[in-house]
């Protein structure tokens, strides 16, 4: 029998082995480096805040043929900028350009976008402090800036 990492001495080797190929585990990567942090317009946090810049209509991709209502929106704690799409029928009408938008992430794997919808990660939830669902069903009014 070779002298390998095999039999009554070779704990820390195994260990040491186990430690090692951990890296090849993109999750534990990502963690560990905190890459979420880094690169997420978001800094990892669930939802933030951000103004409207412009309303844009993105084709959605193949098989599928339709323009999905979308806004461009300037995060408030980092002015980066980023794509969220606008959920229901109808919901467009609620936004104007410089409202102030409650996004967070729309659901797709590993904090992809999802879908049909190329290059869009977030989706809008609120706007100026109202939810989008009491404003399509009507509950309540947009307040008047």
């Amino acid at each position: 029998m070779s002298k390998g990492a095999l039999g009554e001495f070779a704990a820390r080797k195994l260990k040491l082995n186990r430690k090692k190929f951990l890296w090849s585990d993109k999750y534990y990567t990502r963690r560990v480096l905190k890459l979420k942090k880094k690169y997420d317009p978001l800094e990892g946090a669930p939802m933030a805040r951000g103004i409207v810049l412009e309303k844009v209509g993105i084709e959605s991709k193949q098989p599928n043929s339709a323009v999905r209502k979308c806004v461009r929106v300037q995060l408030i704690k980092n002015n980066k900028e980023v794509t969220a799409f606008v959920p229901k029928d109808g919901a467009l009408n609620f936004i104007d350009e410089r409202d102030e938008v409650l996004i967070a992430g729309i659901g797709g794997s590993g904090g992809r976008s999802m879908g049909d919808l190329p290059g869009v990660r977030y989706k809008v939830i609120a706007v100026n402090g109202i939810s989008l669902d009491a404003l399509l069903t009507g509950k309540k009014q947009k307040p008047r800036k």
